[in-house]
């Protein structure tokens, strides 16, 4: 049993690790957002709704207090000041695991027309942010991985393969569900990918654009 501090904890996919995690695992969990009344514990016994904001360092600190992983499912124009925070929360603390959500595409690893229609997409202020907010977190000393999942869908399917920094990115697509899975079996097995930016996506889904635009 580990205790589990869920950053964005009101996030879809964070909402569906959550219910895994509480399904087939005996862990503890903390739940920080930013409104703690848009969400409401599972499992008392098991979980705590903390209300905080991820740029306030001393908020995440008290946070951290006990805690062994951090999975962060954050977003915003502000993701680089979020990264610096959390980082330098976790310094602080001593807690060195953690799981972060990025996007795909902050090395330039989609080939072909998907990746132009990728950059079309989201360069002007997305790419770049979540690039830079990676860039912090590949240079400090904690234990991260780094998950760049492919555009997301609702889809009730768990099927998903992965790619490593320096490789060409796969597919179009992958589940929400399928993200949430993954992070549950790194939350299970904390020293698998450590110090790795992995890439996720949904089998035979290569093309232009996902099949949903």
């Amino acid at each position: 049993m580990a205790k589990i501090l869920i950053l964005g904890a009101n996030g879809k996919i964070a909402k569906l690790a959550e219910k895994e995690l509480l399904e087939k695992t005996t862990h503890q969990l903390t739940l920080f957002l930013r409104n703690a009344d848009r969400l409401k514990s599972s499992d008392d016994k098991r979980e705590m709704v903390v209300e905080g904001d991820t740029t306030d360092t001393k908020s995440l600190e008290k946070a951290l207090k006990g805690i062994d992983i951090v999975y962060a499912n954050l977003a915003g124009k502000n993701i680089e000041q979020q990264a610096k925070s959390v980082v330098t929360a976790m310094n602080t603390v001593g807690v060195k695991r953690l799981i972060w959500i990025s996007t795909l595409g902050i090395y330039d690893e989609v080939p072909g027309n998907f990746g132009k229609w990728n950059h079309q997409m989201l360069d002007g202020g997305y790419l770049e942010t979540y690039a830079a907010a990676a860039k912090i977190i590949e240079n400090s000393d904690l234990d991260y991985t780094l998950v760049r999942p492919a555009w997301l869908s609702n889809k009730d399917i768990v099927s998903y393969e992965t790619t490593e920094k320096g490789e060409p990115f796969k597919g179009t697509e992958v589940s929400r569900k399928s993200i949430a899975d993954f992070v549950v079996h790194l939350i299970n097995e904390p020293d698998k990918e450590s110090r790795h930016s992995v890439g996720v996506n949904q089998p035979n889904t290569d093309g232009d654009k996902p099949s949903f635009y």
